[in-house]
């Protein structure tokens, strides 16, 4: 069966909490047990990932200390993981919390309709309005991506 995959409609409830389906848990349990690693993503959305899969993320940068000491992008990308990531774990019930920071940075409060997005590697949680924005930008990528594709197949081989 496909890992992390498919989508839900969840609601975060008055305590910032959002109840996973039961087959994004198995996937969770099944890849390291209840322990995940949230991330506020740029594009406005929560990725939950194994802690391995956050990590090897991570791992690209042989030497972060020299880099830390003579980048200020470095510095500034290690600022936004290290500030906009937490562990947290699964609970018993199925429900993981979102801390409260990262609710107000993403505008998940209370009451908020979400969408649960499995992403291969682990899964995103947006806010539906925002979902639909996503999609329709990656739909609309890959229609112009195709057109393109399709262009360059009727162009005449230069010589």
């Amino acid at each position: 069966m496909l890992a992390f995959s498919g989508h839900d409609l969840c609601t975060i409830d008055a305590n910032g909490r959002i109840k996973l389906s039961p087959r994004v848990i198995s996937d969770f349990i099944e890849k390291c047990g209840d322990e995940v690693v949230l991330h506020c993503l740029p594009e406005g959305a929560l990725a939950l990932y194994p802690e391995d899969i956050y990590l090897e993320m991570r791992r690209r940068e042989t030497d972060p200390a020299g880099r830390a000491g003579q980048s200020v992008v470095f510095r500034r990308e290690m600022r936004r993981f290290g500030a906009l990531s937490q562990s947290e774990r699964i609970s018993k019930q199925g429900r993981i919390t979102i801390p409260t920071g990262f609710r107000k940075l993403l505008n998940l409060d209370p009451g908020t309709d979400v969408c649960v997005v499995g992403v291969e590697i682990g899964v995103e949680i947006w806010q539906i309005d925002k979902w639909r924005e996503e999609i329709e930008r990656i739909n609309q990528h890959q229609r112009e991506k195709g057109e393109r594709e399709m262009a360059e197949d009727l162009m005449p081989e230069k010589n």
